[in-house]
């Protein structure tokens, strides 16, 4: 069972994703969140990935999608919480995600978007 959650904090929305997503869940993620970047104006998307054991060329695909859509929206993505053998993973497949920032932590992430937190 996947859960995901979406929340504001101050201009950031911060995702986090417990469980593996499905291709479908992936999709509907990245509409959720484009569609909320542009209703809200928000500057950063902080997504945490700390709760996933795999990311597959499919979702790393679209982690990579998000960042690109939500750069055009003027609102960066950064993603945080990644395990060391989900990074080895994705290097061995090739699968950089290039544009897309990385942060150990979601401290660290706030503070790639220069933000301590909701205003």
């Amino acid at each position: 069972m996947t859960k995901t959650s979406i929340a504001g904090l101050g201009d950031v929305l911060l995702v986090t994703i417990q469980g593996e997503l499905t291709d479908h869940d992936a999709l509907r993620l990245q509409e959720e969140l484009t569609t909320r970047v542009a209703d809200e104006g928000t500057r950063g998307v902080l997504i945490d990935i700390s709760g996933l054991e795999i990311v597959d060329s499919f979702l790393a695909r679209t982690l990579h999608d998000i960042a690109g859509a939500s750069a055009l929206l003027a609102a960066r993505t950064v993603v945080v919480g990644m395990r060391p053998e989900v990074a080895i993973t994705l290097v061995e497949l090739g699968l950089t995600l290039p544009g897309l920032d990385t942060a150990l932590t979601v401290s660290a992430g706030m503070s790639l978007l220069g933000s301590t937190g909701p205003r």
